[in-house]
């Protein structure tokens, strides 16, 4: 097997995705930590196998693959043992597909909305409409999950997906228990992996922490 190469940040939730799903195939992955600032020793390197500019980016002995739901696809299908992850079936597919777009369209793009501001603009607030956006967030997941995951009763990458940004945006946007009990027994049931806490908890907290920090510090600025 050729060596896998993730250019990835484990901050990211996109990144935390494809590392979740590796590591359920079993697979090893030589991670190359990017901060994409000005000076990053590897960016050079990085933008010749990725012209969007955008982590992650997986290379596969040569093959380049962008973005983490064509990343975990094309994992599956090439190195998986079977298609638990990525179903064959014709309707799971397409509800992993489903599931896959509202993390991509609703969940991360709303995460991203709600940091972004605070990241890179010296915001030292959260809009109140965005919060609220995350909120309806929870909502429509809570109301896709019908079993003990988003495409029925096993794992899939639908899974991993959304639970890279759910994980961020609870440490955030604290989540209600009592109004959405079926993601908090779906958070509980993805942190029972025992690749978890390595591939995913660790980043998700970070990131969290990192956005919280930040928007204290751009509040001090104006003390």
């Amino acid at each position: 097997m050729a060596t896998l190469v993730l250019y990835t940040n484990k901050k990211s939730p996109p990144c935390r995705a494809v590392r979740l799903t590796a590591r359920a195939l079993g697979l090893e992955l030589i991670e190359k930590e990017m901060t994409l600032v000005r000076g990053d020793k590897l960016m050079e390197e990085f933008l010749k196998v990725s012209p969007q500019h955008t982590i992650p980016v997986l290379d596969d002995g040569g093959t380049i693959i962008i973005a983490s739901h064509a990343i975990m696809i094309y994992l599956v299908c090439k190195y998986g043992q079977d298609d638990r992850l990525y179903p064959a079936d014709i309707v799971k597919r397409a509800r992993v597909h489903t599931s896959l777009h509202l993390d991509s369209g609703v969940i991360f793009s709303r995460l991203s909305f709600l940091f972004e501001p605070v990241i890179y603009s010296g915001k030292s607030y959260f809009h109140s409409d965005r919060v609220e956006h995350i909120r309806k967030a929870y909502r429509l997941l809570e109301d896709t999950l019908v079993d003990d995951y988003l495409v029925g009763s096993g794992l899939t990458i639908a899974d991993f997906s959304c639970i890279s940004s759910i994980s961020s945006l609870v440490g955030v946007v604290p989540l209600e228990e009592e109004k959405f009990p079926k993601i908090t027994r779906w958070i509980s049931r993805m942190k029972e992996l025992p690749y978890y806490e390595e591939t995913n908890g660790t980043g998700a907290t970070e990131l969290a922490q990192f956005v919280l920090g930040k928007k204290e510090a751009n509040a001090a600025q104006y003390l």
